[in-house]
């Protein structure tokens, strides 16, 4: 059993790791850290942040990050308006990748648009897939145009209690196997363990909130150390608070 806990994690910097948020200055900090190979962001962490002009805090972060890939979202539920706003967007910059959902709130597919823009040359993201017969539709209407990403948010199916291992796995082999210009990316990560997993599963990028990079200083520490950390924190707390019996 000793041995068993000692064993080090199995993570040897395959998969890229993009940041994902909307806090100008957590993005400018990311883009700087040589571990960071990307960015991605959406509407919702973008209300979140408090931001209310799309466009120009998007222009405003291109400023600054240059050269990193940069998903930005679409926002219509229209799939005609989806197109008008993916070309817009794709205009914003050569590191921009265009973000659609897998469908609109009714759930049409854009599968159709997907394969238009990207035959057009505009690089995607699509984003919000979470089933196998999603990944396929997507990676057939993405074959053989520009660099894309598919988005398959494994965080979500593990919130179903479903193991989100063989299906991150055979979504890459597919992606693989299909188009070397198509690259699969664990999304809505839970914790810092996903990035290992995701490593493992043969995905080409995880997307991550800052505060889990943050802890991939800790891969490989000694956990009796660790421990004997928490014990100290505990009691430290314990003290500032005042505690008494």
């Amino acid at each position: 059993m000793a041995q068993l806990i000692s064993v080090p994690s199995p993570y040897s910097g395959k998969v890229k790791i993009y940041s994902d948020g909307a806090d100008k200055a957590s993005m400018l900090e990311m883009a700087k850290n040589p571990l960071i190979q990307g960015l991605t962001t959406n509407p919702t962490l973008m209300k979140k942040a408090g931001i209310t002009d799309y466009k120009a805090f998007c222009l405003d972060i291109l400023k600054e990050i240059k050269t990193k890939p940069l998903s930005f979202e679409v926002f219509t539920d229209d799939i005609n308006d989806m197109r008008r706003q993916a070309l817009e967007i794709n205009t914003w910059g050569e590191n921009v990748y265009v973000k659609i959902p897998i469908s609109n709130t009714e759930g049409q597919s854009t599968t159709a648009l997907c394969k238009e823009l990207s035959q057009k040359g505009v690089k995607l993201n699509v984003t919000a897939i979470l089933t196998f017969p999603q990944i396929i539709d997507t990676v057939m209407a993405l074959k053989g145009g520009a660099p894309s990403i598919v988005s398959v948010f494994a965080g979500r199916i593990a919130d179903t209690g479903r193991d989100p291992m063989p299906i991150m796995t055979a979504a890459a082999e597919l992606c693989r196997s299909t188009d070397k210009n198509i690259e699969l990316l664990w999304a809505s990560t839970r914790e810092t363990l996903n990035i290992v997993q995701a490593e493992l599963s043969g995905c080409h990028i995880i997307t991550s909130p800052p505060e889990f990079i943050k802890k991939m200083s800790m891969f490989n520490k000694d956990l009796t150390q660790l421990s004997l950390e928490t014990v100290k924190m505990f009691k430290t707390d314990a003290d500032s608070a005042g505690f008494k019996l």
